[in-house]
């Protein structure tokens, strides 16, 4: 049985971790109150409010981040103790969990992972924060729960498993002047292109690519992200090369074709990734595996942190 000092080394975790008391009660399936007095006990203890309300958020003191660190190390020791482990039931759970990904996975994932979530989960819900420099910080911390994208630059201490293999394509307006049926290569670098420079995505390969290879591109237009690409392809002459599980989302809901791209490119993996501290938490665990059912065909390998 847990004694009430761990309890409260918990409670310190999980606000950390969310920011908010309501989200740390969730998680550790307390009540609200419950995880009031607790804070109220570790503020008295450490004479330091902690935690303070800044917006919509509970945000730390310098206290609590000098103790943020040894809090986690000794609930880590503690679980491997006492082999620790919070039960989860995504039936009844109203846990909130915190992805970082890509508009790309935005795109192509989050309506079948909400609709999944409606018929299974009614109680899970689901906070979205872009892919980033900091994402490996906030899978570390908690912040973040999983992060899906082409990712790298991951180091040890954390797990990945590959979702699919992507692949690119590009895309043109169906009503371009001068390409109709297919794409040439002489095409390609004649016209003018839009390219997104997005995070977690392959467009480092594409760009190491066309210069490996002595391609000549003319970049029109550069933008941060996918999600108003293609009405600037639809309604331009602007070439685009882009993931083509994008295009398949694409297709059908407006002007475009979708042609192969005329030179030789390299596939890459998409991947989930997480931290070797979560690795055995049981929601999590539960979430990487709903995720890998809606985006793999079949099952696929997850590497141990060191092999990231």
């Amino acid at each position: 049985m847990q004694t009430p000092d761990i309890r409260l080394l918990q409670v310190f975790d999980e606000i950390y971790k969310t920011r908010s008391v309501t989200r740390a009660a969730a998680n550790l399936g307390l009540g609200q109150p419950a995880v009031s007095i607790a804070l109220a006990k570790l503020r008295e203890h450490f004479a330091d409010l902690l935690f303070v309300r800044i917006g919509n958020g509970m945000e730390p003191t310098p206290m609590a981040r000098e103790l943020e660190h040894a809090v986690r190390q000794a609930l880590d020791s503690l679980n491997l103790v006492f082999g620790h482990r919070i039960d989860f039931d995504p039936a009844s759970s109203e846990r909130r969990f915190c992805i970082s990904m890509t508009d790309i996975s935005q795109l192509v994932l989050l309506p079948r992972l909400w609709a999944h979530l409606r018929r299974t989960s009614p109680g899970v819900h689901i906070d979205i924060v872009p892919l980033s420099a900091d994402t490996p910080r906030m899978l570390e911390s908690g912040e973040a729960d999983l992060a899906l994208g082409f990712m790298p630059q991951l180091e040890a201490g954390f797990y990945q498993q590959a979702l699919f293999r992507q692949r690119y394509v590009c895309v043109a307006s169906t009503d371009h002047p001068r390409i109709q049926d297919r794409l040439t290569l002489a095409q390609y670098q004649a016209e003018e292109h839009a390219v997104v420079t997005s995070s977690g995505t392959g467009h480092l390969i594409l760009d190491r690519e066309i210069v490996r290879q002595g391609i000549a591109r003319k970049v029109a237009l550069r933008v941060p992200n996918y999600l108003g690409i293609a009405f600037v392809v639809e309604q331009t002459d602007m070439l685009v090369t882009i993931p083509e599980r994008l295009a398949q989302v694409l297709e059908g809901r407006g002007s475009f074709r979708v042609f192969p791209v005329p030179f030789e490119l390299p596939d890459y993996a998409v991947k989930q990734h997480w931290h070797e501290r979560y690795h055995h938490d049981p929601g999590n665990r539960w979430l990487r595996r709903v995720i890998s059912e809606l985006l793999s065909a079949t099952a696929q390998s997850t590497t141990a942190p060191g092999h990231a």
